[in-house]
């Protein structure tokens, strides 16, 4: 009766541990997830090199997160002008890409341009701003040093890896009380624990393992805020006339900043970003370089893939591999393009073999629907299973 007693009050004290070590790796990860690279708001910002210590950094980044006053009130500029990527569209310009445009500022016009920006939006929020000469200089210093150090990268919080460790843990108390302390009178419970632990942790492994070097849902930070939803979706731009080369090569190519300029020559103020983005476009033209678009869809190098065999020969539709491109204003990898989707594309997807005569020229094919033996061909039936295909 004694070890029964002692069993049962030893339970409850098992039970307030495993929550306390549940509470302190949800807090932790929570800590590390919303951390960011630059101050966080509210906080007294901690700088590691004696460099960073300069007062007019100090002053200039407490300025930005609204920690201090400006002579003329309060503003809290990292509100708008985020210091970190998002994973949604935010028009106003980030902390980096103010650093990158002051650069080509003198402090009085960076005053100005800051009492006065370029947007509809952001002249509500400047409305009555002043700021003096040794505001924009303090300013000037932080958004410097924010050029030297970048955008701080988006961390979303790490929820499949809290269940992993979550697990693991109740599986190692599960050994440890079925072996040892035995604070549970049951052993089915062990066995539950064991069970379905095992089973997530092998779940967890098959997907890593099947998501190893696949980059779905990648949707990097390009050097231009572009909206496809702006211009392929409101404005019914047609997916050639940027990626021209879809049609006639391999590759689909980017549109070149003369190619953008047909537009922009004329168009000059955004709806949503007003010049700020339009600008960079502008610049790029006038010191004839190109703009450094981050590539976003790509293949193993000993994976071929040919843009004009399927969109001029196949027919296939631009969202067939990239989604709903014209609904997305932040472009992304929509597709896992792992050789399984391109092979079951490839058994269900139907050619027009009746309307384009380039199939025609395949006279195995030709026989075989003429005979009836193939009454729709698909992709499959053109040799689209062939290993030389795609692996030369």
């Amino acid at each position: 009766m004694n070890h029964l007693y002692r069993r049962r009050k030893g339970f409850p004290a098992l039970t307030a541990l495993l929550f306390m070590l549940l509470l302190q790796v949800f807090s932790q990860a929570n800590v590390q997830a919303e951390k960011k690279t630059f101050v966080a708001r509210n906080q007294t910002p901690v700088h590691k090199t004696d460099a960073d210590l300069q007062p007019d950094l100090l002053i200039g980044e407490r300025l930005f997160y609204g920690l201090a006053s400006f002579e003329a009130g309060k503003l809290n500029c990292e509100g708008c002008h985020s210091t970190i990527s998002s994973e949604a569209m935010n028009w106003n310009p980030s902390a980096y890409d103010l650093a990158v445009w002051i650069q080509t500022k003198k402090d009085e016009n960076l005053r100005k341009a800051f009492e006065a920006p370029s947007s509809e939006k952001m002249e509500t929020s400047h409305k009555n701003l002043q700021i003096n000469e040794e505001e924009a200089k303090k300013l000037r210093t932080y958004l410097n040093w924010v050029h030297s150090k970048g955008l701080a990268a988006h961390k979303p919080f790490p929820i499949r890896l809290i269940i992993f460790f979550t697990f693991g843990l109740l599986m190692a108390l599960a050994l440890i009380d079925l072996i040892k302390t035995r604070f549970l009178k049951y052993r089915i419970i062990h066995v539950l624990v064991l069970i379905t632990g095992l089973a997530v942790h092998v779940q967890m492994a098959v997907v890593e393992g099947q998501e190893l070097s696949r980059t779905q849902h990648y949707a990097p930070d390009q050097p231009i805020k572009f909206s496809h939803l702006v211009h392929a979706g409101e404005n019914k731009i047609d997916c050639q006339y940027c990626h021209s080369g879809a049609m006639h090569g391999k590759s689909a190519g980017l549109p070149s900043v003369a190619l953008c300029m047909n537009c922009h020559n004329i168009v000059r103020n955004g709806r949503h970003s007003g010049k700020f983005e339009i600008n960079k476009i502008l610049a790029a033209y006038q010191e004839k370089r190109p703009v450094e678009w981050v590539r976003i869809h790509n293949l193993p190098e000993h994976a071929y893939f040919n843009h004009a065999q399927h969109v001029a020969v196949g027919k296939v539709a631009c969202q067939t591999c990239h989604g709903p491109v014209e609904s997305m204003e932040i472009m992304r990898q929509h597709a896992d393009l792992s050789m399984g989707w391109c092979i079951n594309c490839h058994r269900q997807t139907n050619i027009a073999f009746d309307q384009n005569a380039y199939y025609h020229k395949n006279k195995k094919l030709l026989e075989l629907v003429k005979s009836g033996k193939v009454k729709q061909p698909t992709a499959e039936t053109t040799g689209g299973l062939d290993c030389m295909r795609c692996h030369y």
